[in-house]
């Protein structure tokens, strides 16, 4: 199956399906192509666009170390911007997330753990929380 973009004498543009190159040929000389709009029977062919399919190239073993090593610098400075940046308040995140959102204590980022439940009822809230699993401890923060 051929589908080819066409336009009549009058600028209408449409597409037609055909089985072959051969098959619009001989349909279009035999006048049984037309337009849909205007029903003319000078139709023509337009340019068109190629369907190109390729097949997905799978990434060597040294791209998907590239990659692997990529993802962990930026999982690693990720981390380290969360802990440089954002207070640590420790078991009190659920409660300390609340004042801040009501405006109760100052505005400022913070960091903690909080169970799934907690989580789950700060947005409730509308509170935006960022679940990070593993988020490392400091070194100076270890017993």
């Amino acid at each position: 199956m051929i589908v080819y973009n066409l336009a009549c004498d009058n600028a209408h543009r449409f597409e037609g399906w055909f089985s072959s190159a051969e098959d619009f040929g001989a349909q279009a000389s035999d006048g049984r192509v037309s337009c849909p709009v205007c029903g003319s029977v000078e139709v023509a062919r337009q340019p068109s666009a190629p369907y190109v399919s390729r097949v997905p190239q799978q990434p060597d073993a040294q791209t998907q170390a590239v990659n692997a090593d990529s993802v962990q610098l930026m999982r690693r400075k990720f981390m380290e911007h969360i802990i440089e940046k954002a207070e640590d308040v420790g078991q009190h995140f659920p409660e300390e997330a609340r004042r801040i959102h009501y405006k109760e204590a100052p505005l400022r980022s913070i960091r903690g753990q909080a169970s799934r439940r907690d989580v789950d009822e700060l947005r409730d809230e509308g509170i935006e929380v960022l679940s990070i699993p593993g988020l490392p401890v400091p070194p100076d923060q270890l017993h």
